[in-house]
């Protein structure tokens, strides 16, 4: 599975009803695995983004079609990040020249 890390701002619809953010994260949770996308963990953030998921998906599409699916409800911006662990890294600078 590939690793990646999302941020979130919530829009001004996210923040008008802020008290169901966690109810919501329950819900995308769900609506990830119908779409193979695995959230890890979800953490709520001080600073300049509102929310911050470390998350799993078999690849690039899966994880696209999640983004755009959660983008589409209107409650927040987010910002996809594709991380590497050590041993991935490890191989990435394998084949640097």
């Amino acid at each position: 599975m590939t690793r990646y890390l999302v941020l979130a701002n919530f829009t001004d619809q996210g923040i008008r009803s802020v008290k169901d953010t966690t109810k919501r994260a329950a819900a995308v949770r769900e609506m990830g695995a119908q779409l193979g996308v695995q959230i890890k963990e979800i953490y709520w953030t001080l600073g300049a983004y509102d929310l911050a998921l470390v998350m799993e998906a078999p690849d690039d599409e899966a994880m696209t079609a999640f983004g755009l699916t959660v983008g589409a409800q209107g409650n927040v911006r987010t910002q996809t990040l594709r991380a590497f662990n050590a041993d991935e890294m490890q191989g990435i600078l394998g084949k640097v020249r």
